[in-house]
């Protein structure tokens, strides 16, 4: 089984369309940049009601999905609590396969 939504991010990481970690994500929702917001299961809850309360303001979308581990593994870093991505074509992408289950049989 693959996780097409961790490879998807990792596609848009290479094309440079990915801010991750707390401070970047943060910077592109209050630049505007931010399409959609991706926050891992287990972030801390103080990380995840911090960005609830600007992407709520902001009205960016925000999904939760993998962990900390996996968010990081398919960006190229360690573990990463959160990321946004910044094209509009790979949030959307990303949001169908996350509300659809995001696992592909292979």
């Amino acid at each position: 089984m693959r996780d097409r939504v961790l490879s998807l991010l990792g596609l848009a990481q290479k094309a440079r369309a990915v801010a991750s970690g707390n401070f970047l994500v943060e910077q592109a929702v209050a630049k505007r940049t931010a399409k959609l917001i991706i926050i891992a299961g287990d972030a801390a809850s103080n990380t995840r009601d911090g960005l609830e309360k600007i992407t709520f303001h902001y009205k960016v979308p925000v999904l939760y999905y993998g962990t900390k581990e996996t968010l990081g593994h398919a960006l190229g870093h360690s573990e990463r609590s959160c990321a946004a991505v910044l094209d509009e074509g790979f949030a959307k992408k990303l949001r169908e396969l996350i509300e659809a289950g995001g696992q592909d049989q292979q």
